[in-house]
């Protein structure tokens, strides 16, 4: 029989547990219902390695991912987050998620954010790291530029936490960036890996940065310095042996370190430069959020050599208005960047105010290529105050040739 260690660090005394607790070997140590008593209780769990069937694991985890979403949504801030113990009730529902990952990028996105946010004391981490990724790879493949449009809508979008929605975006933007360079694919699958977990040293951290008011503390700065080690620290917890991952990880905020191994240095290159590109992209309480294009200027600016040539083919990979960003255009009116174009500055659109400010409500695909619709702008999605429906925006996108 097959078990799975729970994390008993965050299980709440004198709650019932929704599941059947095991030692590592197959006693049963306590029932579904029974609660932890005391913290007495709760060492000699942690001394039987306390665990539970692999159903029982996925779907208390689920539940977990479930609840997280929950709170985020209602506005608490992540230190309650980070309070908050495992739940003691499960839902039939979270039994039917099992091993294999549905849903789109959303859905990803909180179960990326249930694992980040747990960091080694995450439930079965590996196994559900590898679904997620098949996943991901999936979207990515099935059509690159609807994957682009829900994370970059998703980026603007705080409330869900920033930290997950950061590490696909940049997982995204690693794999479009490494493909255009022809980088091998072991390297490619490494380099994806890593941008989904590079943070996950500081993921709660990371959304509370995304939200204070303030500059960052000492104590933070401190953090942020550290996390990649952090990080690593976790990912060999996890039972990640792979020294490409791990170097990638290591290295991602000192991409040139001589002593990183030879083979990731392209790959320490560009998730470097995804990782700052998505960061300026997010707003912050103490800035506002950089243009798509301004942004790609700033990779290109003074980078020289090699390093240019990942800036640019990021650039083209992306484009300068990548598809769930906003544009002025020429007539006047603003509008969606669904698809990418021929050009890095011709994407797809869909206006959805006019000159006037007045919301559009039938969605057209146009292209970006006359001069009415020519982008004189980009518009910074802080600023946007207009409800999309992505199910409208996806049917209009059917109308480009090629779709």
């Amino acid at each position: 029989m097959k078990y799975v260690p729970i994390p008993v660090a965050l299980l709440e005394i004198g709650k019932p547990l929704p599941v059947d607790i095991w030692s590592a070997s197959g006693q049963l140590l306590l029932r579904k219902g029974q609660p932890i008593t005391s913290e007495d209780h709760r060492e000699k769990l942690h001394a039987h390695n306390a665990s539970s069937l692999p159903a029982d694991a996925y779907a208390w985890q689920r539940s977990y991912e479930r609840m997280v979403h929950a709170m985020l949504s209602a506005g608490a801030d992540v230190q309650s987050i980070s309070r908050a113990p495992m739940p003691s009730e499960i839902r039939e529902s979270d039994y039917v998620v099992g091993e294999q990952l549905n849903g789109g990028w959303l859905d990803l996105q909180e179960v990326l954010r249930g694992i980040l946010y747990q960091g080694g004391l995450a439930i079965n981490p590996l196994e559900r790291l590898v679904g997620l990724e098949k996943k991901a790879l999936a979207l990515l493949a099935a059509d690159t530029d609807d994957s682009l449009f829900c994370l970059f809508q998703a980026l603007a979008d705080t409330a869900q936490g920033y930290s997950a929605t950061h590490a696909l975006l940049c997982a995204v933007v690693c794999h479009i960036t490494s493909n255009k360079l022809a980088v091998a694919q072991p390297q490619q699958q490494a380099l994806f890996t890593a941008a989904l977990l590079m943070n996950i040293g500081m993921a709660r951290d990371q959304d509370s940065l995304a939200r204070q008011n303030t500059a960052p503390t000492a104590w933070q700065r401190t953090l942020i310095q550290e996390h990649p080690e952090k990080s690593v620290a976790i990912l060999q917890g996890f039972g990640v042996d792979d020294p490409e991952v791990l170097d990638i990880v290591r290295w991602h905020h000192a991409p040139d370190a001589p002593q990183g191994l030879p083979s990731t240095l392209t790959a320490r290159r560009v998730l470097a430069m995804a990782d700052s590109f998505v960061a300026k992209m997010a707003g912050r309480k103490t800035r506002a959020s950089l243009s798509p294009l301004k942004a790609v200027k700033s990779m290109v600016m003074g980078a020289e050599g090699v390093t240019q040539g990942i800036a640019s083919a990021m650039a083209q990979a992306a484009g300068f208005y990548p598809p769930g960003t906003y544009v002025k255009l020429a007539n006047g009116e603003t509008a969606l960047s669904v698809q990418r174009g021929e050009r890095a500055n011709t994407p797809w659109v869909i206006p959805v105010l006019d000159k006037d400010g007045v919301a559009i409500a039938k969605h057209l695909c146009k292209q970006t290529t006359t001069p009415a619709t020519t982008i004189a702008a980009a518009v910074s999605a802080e600023s946007m105050r207009v409800t999309l429906s992505v199910d409208k925006v996806r049917k209009a996108r059917l109308g480009i040739k090629g779709l």
